[in-house]
């Protein structure tokens, strides 16, 4: 029997975009990348695996370097969203950014 367990949200970097996340202000976010952020953030916080995530494109991949251990996905041009994910499955260290 394999047992899933769903990933979830618990922490970010960027303020801007936990503040988004936890009330839908925008004050902190590119108001252009509104919708494409709530979706990618509900996906994350929904997740079952890194499979649920990749299954959806957005140019997930992994980091390397100094980011080694984080993942990548696009929102929009330049500009991404990483995050890594904890010995209990959780999303956590969430940024936004443009990293290019």
């Amino acid at each position: 029997m394999t047992i899933q367990v769903q990933l979830m949200i618990k922490s970010f970097k960027h303020k801007g975009l936990e503040e988004f996340f936890r009330t839908g202000k925008k004050t902190g976010i590119q108001t252009a990348h509104e919708k494409k952020l709530r979706i990618r953030l509900a996906v994350l916080d929904q997740a079952r695996s890194i499979q649920d995530i990749r299954a959806f494109g957005w140019d997930f991949h992994a980091l390397e370097g100094n980011l080694k251990g984080y993942f990548s996905i696009s929102v929009s041009g330049n500009w991404r969203i990483t995050f890594t994910i904890d010995e209990s499955n959780d999303v956590i260290l969430i940024d936004y950014l443009d990293y290019h």
